[in-house]
């Protein structure tokens, strides 16, 4: 069971995402509140959501704020950005703060599935209009440094950048999903990191 908590202030559209996967199989939305005040007051240590879906534009504290803390206090919960806020810096300073994706909320319902789908396999979910602002932005604004990372490595960062599952990944690649996990384990231990958005916001420096 994915456990999906929403922090969203308009009671609408957190209303309609929240009885939308309690609705679908698999999915269940425990907690749906308005701010990163009020989401780390009920949290319970012992029972952790899988996902949060963090607007960024929020009372109180903003949702960017509202991941580092969250990432803090509990490393493994998932975080995807659920805004309508699309400019560049925003992106990229989610990313940076830990956010494992980025939808805007004229997303489908179903394509948000997918996306929790695609995010439970290891996938970075993504608006396409945001990856499009992404690769734009971030692409040659700065020389690359010299890069740890081998060839295959370097590949499979660009599928991580793409939003790729690590079965999509391997399709790409035309290799075994157990071998992108034996390079995925290598590029966290090169680059110093621990989690795939790491990865992700280092190759959108430039860093890789």
């Amino acid at each position: 069971m994915i456990n999906v908590a929403i922090v969203e202030d308009d009671s609408d559209i957190r209303q309609v995402l929240c009885d939308f996967l309690n609705a679908e199989e698999g999915f269940s939305c425990q907690t749906a509140v308005e701010s990163v005040e009020q989401f780390l007051e009920e949290l319970d240590p012992d029972n952790l959501p899988t996902v949060v879906f963090m607007d960024i534009g929020l009372p109180g504290m903003s949702g960017i704020d509202g991941i580092r803390l969250v990432k803090q206090r509990h490393p493994s919960v998932e975080i995807v950005m659920l805004t309508v806020y699309h400019d560049s810096q925003k992106i990229f300073n989610s990313l940076c703060a830990g956010a494992s994706g980025y939808l805007l909320k004229n997303t489908p319902l179903e394509e948000i599935r997918t996306g929790l789908e695609s995010l439970m396999s290891g996938g970075a979910p993504m608006s396409p209009q945001i990856a499009r602002k992404v690769i734009t932005h971030f692409s040659g604004n700065q020389p690359r440094k010299t890069t740890p990372l081998t060839p295959k490595e370097q590949e499979i960062v660009v599928g991580l950048v793409d939003g790729l599952s690590y079965k999509m990944i391997a399709d790409r690649m035309n290799i075994s999903v157990e071998t992108v996990r034996f390079h995925i384990k290598n590029i966290y231990q090169k680059l110093h990191v621990h989690s795939k958005a790491e990865v992700i916001s280092k190759s959108l420096r430039g860093e890789i």
